[in-house]
């Protein structure tokens, strides 16, 4: 059965269900003009919204429509993460083209109410609309977040740590197997493979380091080396990375062999990772692992006075600066 075998309101009927995962947040969530929501007294309200253009951002041959449902809300929800929020509301744009099958369109929504479950968000609105072309999803996602707690990428301060979250550069090499149509040949591919399809957005841990003085925070979606340069500018100082520094995991290493690529650059330049940069205090990073040893955070740099940008040490020991290359939708590269 295809998408024109039911209609617009059939659909919404269809995909509307198990939508509400925090009701108290809710008056009037789909089948109205507007949702209506109450907001928590005395928080600041966040907003944030990503667009995913099939062949540009996926790739229906190597993605399944729940996959790409999780995803097309995670990127969201790691944007809330990075302000230290907490995320609250969804609302979910779809242009689809009429000889959809509604299976598809069924798990698709399925993929965005498991991930949206798992951080107690609701789906409270959104469109439906007919494509000549391919498939378009645009979520956007509210949150909520003490102003004390509120972290902006303009907040770093020389003499600050730098650090992430997790391990990096795995997306990227995950969607260079994907595209080769080689990944299930290989071990060491499924993890990375998972990294680009279903990322985990660091929600908790956003929160985590927003309550212990993160003092800026970026999430990483087009590359290492793109965000440092965000906050490096934003805040406007310097920023040196140690390369041997920055986590990849084994995996990681032997696809980079694979591929004939350096492991650093998927990390530096690849992006998706959507993990966490941040900067902070030296005496507040030490205690954040007594906190929450599972929080996996890695030091790999420091914040400098204004004036030279952002460099990292080789492993020559050597510091070169570190271009902003990374995704860039209209990039000549």
């Amino acid at each position: 059965m295809e998408l024109k075998d039911v209609g617009e309101f059939g659909l919404i009927d269809l995909i509307k269900q198990d939508t509400i995962n925090d009701p108290g947040t809710v008056v009037t969530g789909i089948g109205d003009d507007a949702a209506v929501l109450l907001p928590t007294p005395r928080q600041l309200q966040l907003i944030t919204t990503d667009m995913l253009v099939e062949n540009i951002h996926f790739d229906l041959t190597t993605t399944t429509a729940m996959q790409l449902g999780y995803k097309a809300v995670a990127v969201n929800l790691s944007d809330i993460a990075a302000m230290g929020g907490v995320p609250r509301h969804a609302v979910v744009s779809i242009a689809l083209p009429q000889h959809t099958a509604v299976d598809f369109v069924l798990n698709l929504y399925n993929g965005m109410k498991e991930i949206c479950r798992e951080h107690g968000v609701n789906i409270v609105g959104g469109d439906t609309v007919a494509s000549p072309g391919g498939l378009v999803i645009n979520v956007a996602v509210m949150g909520e977040v003490e102003p004390t707690n509120l972290v902006k990428r303009s907040g770093a301060k020389v003499g600050d740590i730098v650090a992430v979250t997790n391990v990096l550069g795995s997306s990227s090499a995950g969607l260079s197997l994907l595209s080769r149509g080689e990944w299930e040949e290989h071990d060491f591919s499924w993890p990375l493979v998972t990294a680009h399809l279903t990322p985990r957005p660091q929600v908790k841990t956003g929160q985590l380091l927003a309550a212990h003085g993160a003092t800026s925070m970026d999430d990483i979606s087009d590359g290492l080396a793109s965000e440092l340069h965000e906050i490096a500018e934003a805040s406007h100082v310097s920023i040196q990375v140690i390369g041997k520094h920055i986590p990849l995991s084994p995996e990681l290493r032997e696809a980079a062999q694979v591929l004939g690529k350096e492991p650093l650059d998927y990390a530096l330049y690849g992006g998706e990772d959507f993990q966490l940069l941040f900067t902070m205090d030296p005496e507040q990073f030490a205690v954040i692992n007594t906190i929450d040893p599972g929080a996996a955070i890695t030091k790999i740099g420091e914040v400098l006075p204004f004036g030279d940008g952002v460099s990292l040490i080789d492993e020559m020991g050597q510091a070169r600066k570190l271009q902003p290359k990374g995704y860039n939708h209209f990039g000549c590269d």
